[in-house]
């Protein structure tokens, strides 16, 4: 890589060269190898600008090592993340198995996370421009609409289960009934009133913008922490000591049952993060440095998750212990403590816990994603108001209907395409680019990554071969999903248990062939 001043640019501006011959940074390089645009280089041009997807200034770039951590605390201690070792146990693993897929998982996403976030310290750019510089100006619109897709159903499947655990707690803490209140769509009014309070509150508060975020997250964090906990000390005590469940033998055994089960298993848990391993930058961009990123999220994700599913199991191991039979969801095992104070304590932790997630993870994204299909009609809270309202036309209590449907339909699917994505991310930025962008040109049209009319081909050709590799084969057993038995493509079924995976590798190899033969061809063609 050479490092050069061209002529124009300012004194203190550096351009980098590429391996696909492309040229950048375009603009000021500050302490740690950070970049921003230079003083008076800001592009205007009203279809692809606008002030939140600007990169961040250096200045405005102080998430410490804390912060990070303290949002992936707050965003894997909810009730969903809580519950994925009993969807585990459910399909016939034992608690070891659960937490050992679930561990394994995400020391697995972690990796592309870390490699995604790379360009948010230094560059300041959230995932949709960041993802301009292989799609394209137009072409990102693409990948930044399936995350936003996906954010969005997201967000819905956490506000149902969040207003389901306010409905369950109030319905306690009044004495009962709110179960037989008059019914509207097959379910009690008050359960619907739970949803809709539960939905307006979490678009306050991601209104008041990215800072109010990162003051909640920092907070939010330990009070889980400690709410968990004190669950766990609750049913220690009544059911004087941890043990019934975690003698449990597995249904699979460790022999071919199990691994059938493991591996679109192992896909799911991915899954359940491959969507942070794409929008990542939208929280590192706020970063102090690289070092901020890789500590926190390190520290802050394959730990916590960890963790928190063996809480899971000890806590439910204890319910099955007093009850007689265990229960997996933590809001329907407060609701069976008769102290008012400790309801309304649950209660209070249920709220912040969804909170935390669900606006970090599934309202952020989406609304960076909006604004960059229309920068002059859509800003940051436009885009998160637009999330709320398809969150719920989705109608996710559907999908959080089973096991099955949730892990191996709603997950697998989910994890092959946003798996094609990140490949295609990873591909460009490390791999072709050698993390060297021009920062300005990826606001120009008549800049760098203008390709075709604003579309690279090789990203749109990466992205439906990995797709149709990853989810091709999806397969569903009678009566449990939407797909045919034998796969939507049968040659492609074999593939489907492993769809992350197989989209990852296959987009970021054929990205990289591509973008290399075409660079290829433009030096030949440059020294003819």
């Amino acid at each position: 890589m050479t490092a050069t001043v061209p002529p124009g640019r300012p004194t203190g501006s550096t351009e980098l060269t590429g391996l696909d011959g492309s040229t950048g940074p375009a603009g000021s390089t500050a302490a740690g190898g950070r970049v921003e645009l230079a003083p008076g280089a800001a592009p205007a041009d009203p279809r692809f600008v606008n002030e939140d997807l600007l990169p961040v200034p250096v200045a405005q770039r102080r998430w410490t090592t804390y912060n990070f951590a303290a949002l992936w605390v707050g965003m894997a201690h909810n009730i969903p993340s809580w519950m994925l070792a009993s969807g585990l146990v459910a399909l016939g693993m034992d608690w070891k198995q659960a937490v050992l897929t679930i561990a394994l998982a995400n020391v697995v996403v972690l990796l592309p996370m870390l490699l995604t976030g790379h360009a948010g310290p230094k560059y300041g750019i959230p995932f949709p421009v960041l993802a301009r510089a292989s799609f394209g100006l137009r072409g990102a619109n693409l990948p930044a609409l399936v995350r936003a897709g996906v954010a969005c159903a997201w967000f819905g499947i956490q506000t149902w289960i969040g207003g389901q655990g306010v409905f369950v707690l109030l319905d306690k803490v009044f004495g009962g009934g709110w179960a037989d209140a008059a019914r509207i769509g097959g379910q009690p009014w008050t359960l619907w009133l739970c949803f809709v309070l539960f939905w307006a509150l979490e678009l306050a508060i991601i209104y008041r913008g990215m800072e109010a975020l990162r003051r909640f997250e920092n907070w939010a964090a330990p009070f889980v922490i400690v709410g968990a906990l004190v669950l766990l000390t609750w049913i220690a005590v009544k059911a004087g000591g941890l043990g019934p469940l975690l003698d449990q033998p597995s249904k699979l055994g460790w022999g071919a049952d199990f691994w059938s089960v493991f591996f679109p298993a192992l896909m799911g848990m991915i899954a359940f993060w491959a969507t942070l391993s794409l929008n990542i930058p939208d929280f590192t961009r706020f970063g102090a440095g690289q070092r901020s990123q890789i500590l926190g999220q390190t520290l802050g994700l394959p730990t916590t998750m960890t963790l928190f599913a063996l809480l899971s199991v000890l806590v439910t191991s204890g319910s099955q212990a007093v009850y007689g039979a265990p229960v997996w969801d933590p809001v329907a095992l407060a609701a069976k403590t008769d102290n008012v104070f400790g309801l309304l304590f649950a209660l209070v932790t249920v709220l912040v816990a969804t909170l935390s997630v669900n606006i970090a993870a599934n309202v952020v994204s989406p609304a960076y994603d909006l604004a960059n299909l229309a920068p002059k009609l859509i800003n940051f809270r436009t885009g998160a108001l637009i999330t709320g309202v398809v969150g719920v036309l989705i109608m996710p209590w559907k999908l959080t209907a089973t096991p099955e449907l949730y892990i191996f339909t709603w997950l697998g699917l989910v994890g092959g395409l946003l798996g094609t994505v990140a490949g295609i991310l990873i591909a460009d930025y490390w791999l072709v680019r050698r993390a060297v962008l021009d920062l300005e040109g990826l606001y120009r049209a008549d800049g760098p990554y203008w390709y075709r009319g604003g579309w690279n081909p090789a990203a749109v050709l990466a992205f439906a071969v990995g797709g149709v590799l990853a989810v091709g084969g999806s397969h569903s057993a009678p009566g449990t999903g939407p797909f045919p038995e034998d796969g939507l493509i049968p040659l492609l079924k074999p593939l489907a248990d492993y769809g992350w995976a197989v989209g990852l590798a296959a987009s970021l190899l054929l990205y990289t062939v591509l973008m290399r033969r075409g660079a290829a061809g433009r030096s030949s063609a440059r020294s003819s």
